[in-house]
């Protein structure tokens, strides 16, 4: 999808959204956003952040106590931030294991850890644990789950009404692309890993109609106002592991030839995704595939140009 101005100028579908029944993909098809799903995560946090619930300079033992004392200088502005220097959580996974991780899994694991990979805010370091804890946060802040806070605070008020944070037992995601991975001269599908149902890193899963709403909305005060809004595209951390960008708040922020674009992909097993905006134009570009390793940025470097 490119949108101008407030209007959809272009819609496109290719492929199949299901290889084995020949489903076509469609407009309304919803696929997994992988680190897409970070920029909800954060307007969650900014959410509760805005009605007082929480402050953006909190650390980490208010939520999590009995943390080992490497928490204590941790806030959770240096987790929307990436600058937390948590350990990746992923190159920790004990062996052997083969059931799912949830995030309360990732805060276990990163229970056992005594060190950070440097002190927190010093630099830049991706961590999609920072973000399954952003989301734990969320639930112990408002008594609920981290899938019913964004469906009733986020998904519901935009009209979002297809998106999904996705938990085993709730119903299915409607009108769902499976991921595959080519093999050769074949795709296989590679829906689901072990870690494919952390949801405050990438669990969410939408569609290019619902996403014009979320971009839309980022234009308005229809979940907090302008001012804290503003401070999810400010690049917080100056610098980021995107060449050129710093990071905001779930958002990498850049600046090339006097044009801001904000912007973030997404990578996991199946899915590829990427989101731009430009906003002092009110332009943007969505692209969401059901492949690994789509070469989705690229493509968008074409369109914007």
């Amino acid at each position: 999808m490119v949108i101008e101005n407030g209007e959809a100028t272009l819609v496109r579908s290719y492929g199949l959204a299901n290889l084995e029944t020949c489903i076509a993909c469609q407009p309304h098809t919803n696929f997994r956003l992988a680190s897409l799903t970070k920029a909800f995560t954060a307007m969650a946090i900014m959410i509760m952040a805005e009605r007082g619930a929480l402050f953006l300079d909190d650390k980490l033992p208010r939520f999590f106590p009995g943390f080992p004392p490497y928490e204590n200088e941790i806030t959770i502005r240096h987790l929307l931030t990436h600058t937390s220097g948590l350990l990746d959580y992923e190159e920790l996974i004990p062996p052997g294991t083969t059931a799912q991780l949830r995030d309360r899994d990732v805060l276990e694991i990163l229970r056992r850890q005594d060190k950070t990979q440097f002190p927190p805010g010093a630099r830049f370091s991706y961590s999609n644990g920072g973000y399954a804890l952003l989301a734990l946060i969320v639930e112990v802040v408002s008594s609920r789950t981290f899938a019913e806070f964004l469906r009733t605070k986020i998904f519901l008020p935009l009209g979002m009404n297809s998106t999904v944070a996705y938990e085993a037992g709730q119903p299915a995601v409607p009108h769902r692309a499976l991921g595959y991975s080519r093999r050769g001269a074949a795709f296989e599908q590679t829906d689901q890993s072990l870690t494919s149902a952390v949801l405050g890193d990438g669990g969410i899963y939408s569609s290019v109609l619902d996403l014009f709403k979320w971009d839309q909305a980022l234009y308005m005060e229809k979940l907090i106002p302008r001012p804290l809004l503003q401070q999810a595209f400010v690049a917080h951390s100056g610098s980021s592991d995107a060449p050129g960008s710093g990071y905001g708040f779930g958002w990498y922020v850049e600046r090339r030839g006097g044009e801001e674009r904000v912007w973030h992909h997404g990578s996991t097993c199946g899915f590829t995704t990427s989101f731009h905006r430009f906003p002092a134009r009110k332009w943007s570009v969505i692209l969401l595939a059901n492949r690994s390793q789509a070469g989705l940025e690229a493509i968008v470097r074409k369109i914007a140009r």
